[in-house]
């Protein structure tokens, strides 16, 4: 275990400010029908603060290739997470990595699957708990990112279950839908690097 942490569907400055404040590795951006989505240009102005201290994600569902593409030449995002069909219809931009999400009813054969990808629940954005016992399959001698449900309440169980590689919450560190709260975004971060320790 490595133990790679992720913050997604950051909308606003202090967000991103209190995510980089509490030792994240990636901070998420979500250009997606969400309540997290957030523009094109307010993406540009919050990745430029987190640049430097966090890695940069684009997280997509289906995009159009023009956006994919408007989306890595303006944002300049060091990873593009999308499903993983997406990646058939754009071309990933030099310095763009993909990362790759496949949910736990799409996995049928857990040997079948890239070295990195990001397993979560039926629904993105949900906070529907993925398939620990699936997910844990999957990670054996992968990279594997664990979404879906997680919280400062039980994502130390969910490292401990499940082996990850890296850890991704959204709702799961939140107050409202798209309005994250500091103290859990700290609170869940310390939790899983103990957990990773």
């Amino acid at each position: 275990m490595t133990g790679w942490i992720k913050v997604c569907g950051l909308t606003t400055p202090e967000a991103v400010s209190a995510a980089i404040e509490a030792g994240v590795d990636a901070v998420g951006f979500v250009f997606a029908e969400s309540p997290r989505a957030v523009s094109v240009d307010a993406a540009v102005l919050l990745a430029g603060l987190a640049r430097g201290h966090a890695r940069v994600v684009a997280v997509m569902r289906h995009p159009a290739p023009e956006l994919a593409h408007e989306v890595q030449a303006r944002v300049a995002p060091d990873v593009l997470q999308t499903d993983v069909g997406d990646y058939d219809s754009f071309d990933l931009l030099p310095g763009v990595t993909g990362l790759p999400v496949y949910r736990d009813h799409d996995v049928t054969d857990a040997d079948d699957l890239p070295q990195r990808l990001l397993f979560e629940g039926r629904n993105s954005g949900s906070g529907e708990t993925a398939d620990w016992g699936l997910a844990a399959r999957v990670a054996r001698g992968r990279e594997l990112v664990l979404a879906g449900g997680l919280n400062p309440e039980n994502v130390g169980q969910a490292i401990a279950d499940v082996a990850p590689w890296g850890v991704d919450v959204s709702s799961g560190v939140e107050v409202t839908p798209g309005q994250k709260d500091a103290e859990k975004i700290m609170t869940f971060v310390r939790t899983a690097r103990a957990a990773f320790a």
